[in-house]
Formats: structure tokens, C-alpha cells, sequence
């Protein structure tokens, strides 16, 4: 990992550690990201949820926070962004709830050694009528689930190893493509933890402990 963020001048750490800390970044929400910027890798904050440059408002990005990986490449919302704007979405782990309302328990997925997760994501830029800036968005790219995360839920982020890292936010969507065909199954690991994380504005440390059930 450090080698790659060594060639990119990147101290991702330092980029994540500088902004408040948050343990349930839910849909809608800003949170930052790896993405190729005056063709340079940077951390930029950008709102979780897609928005296609065509989309007359914001209420696609509802619907637009995860793009199968099986159709990512011709989707409508997707398929311009899968070309030339790629990016890496940094995470410790992420939640899936199983069962059935109103029993439904989070879990909390996770690296053994609790490194830090990069999901494959894409990027957009969205401005609205009559405004002056425009808008970053981005997606999470999922895919079928592993051995240990199939346990909790039938699909997880698509999380790339560090030596496709580069390589997925520059090169040409054929590439991109065989990338995701051939991403290995990471190591994950889980635990239930609080309902309290149904909450967005619930953001504690404690959202991400494990709990006895």
C-alpha cells in the first residue's frame, strides 16, 4: 500500500486524519476520495450517490450509490464515468444488516488486521441550473460476495488490491473492465455491532465495536 501512495506523493493517512472523524457515512453524505485530478491521484471530499451530468436534480444519487459490477460498464447513469472517471473509495469496513424487519442486525465487515479498504468507485460532475460550481458524486462498484461476507449479504464492494490501484484510475475502460473480472476475493471478517447504526446521525466509535448478541 505505502509504496503506491509513495509513487502518487500521496499521504493518505495524513489527507484522512486532517477531516472529522465519522464511523456511518450513510447515502448522501460527503466523504472523501481517490480520484485522478489534473492527472494526479488527490483526496477529494465528493456526496455519496452518483448524479450523471445530464440529470436535471439531485434525487438520481439516491438510487445511484452502489453499480453492479456485471453492468457498470453500459448502465445509462454509469457507463460515461466507467470510461475516464474512476476513483478509489477509502473505508475501515462497511455495514450489511441480515434478517428480517424487525430483527434485522448490522454487522460490521472489516480487514483481519484492520487495514484500510479501497472499494472501486466511479465520479461525476454535476452542476445544477443557474449555479457556478459544480458538484462531485461518486458510486461504490459492487460485486458478488465472498465466502465470509456471503454469510451476512449477497453482494459487497468490489476492493481492490494495491497493485491495481493506479491502474484503475488510469487506464482505458477495457482494462477497467478485466480489472474488476479479475479482482481477487479480500480478506474480510465480521462481527455484529449496535442498531444505533440505522441512524445516520449516529457517528460514535462505538458504532463500530463489536457487541454480543
Amino acid at each position: 500500500m505505502q509504496d503506491v501512495l509513495d509513487v502518487w506523493h500521496l499521504d493518505l493517512e495524513s489527507e484522512l486524519n486532517q477531516r472529522e472523524d465519522r464511523f456511518n457515512i450513510a447515502p448522501t453524505m460527503k466523504s472523501p476520495v481517490i480520484a485522478l485530478l489534473d492527472e494526479k491521484p488527490k483526496v477529494e471530499v465528493m456526496r455519496w450517490g452518483l448524479v450523471p451530468s445530464w440529470s436535471k436534480d439531485l434525487k438520481i444519487g439516491a438510487k445511484t450509490i452502489n453499480a453492479r459490477a456485471e453492468t457498470v460498464q453500459t448502465k445509462p447513469a454509469f457507463r460515461s464515468a466507467f470510461k475516464t472517471r474512476r476513483c478509489l473509495v477509502p473505508a475501515s469496513g462497511y455495514f450489511e444488516w441480515q434478517g428480517e424487519t424487525p430483527h434485522k442486525q448490522p454487522y460490521f465487515i472489516k480487514a483481519p488486521d484492520s487495514r484500510l479498504l479501497l472499494f472501486a468507485g466511479l465520479w461525476e460532475s454535476w452542476k445544477p441550473q443557474d449555479a457556478e460550481e459544480w458538484m462531485h458524486t461518486y458510486t461504490v462498484i459492487t460485486g458478488l460476495p465472498g465466502k465470509v461476507s456471503g454469510n451476512i449479504h449477497d453482494r459487497q464492494p468490489v476492493i481492490l488490491q494495491p497493485d491495481a490501484w493506479d491502474a484503475w484510475l488510469c487506464v482505458g475502460p477495457n482494462d477497467a473492465r478485466k480489472l474488476l473480472d479479475d479482482t481477487p476475493e479480500a480478506e474480510l471478517g465480521y462481527y455484529p455491532v449496535s442498531k444505533a447504526v440505522g441512524t445516520p446521525r449516529n457517528q460514535d466509535a462505538e458504532l463500530v465495536e463489536p457487541i454480543t448478541l
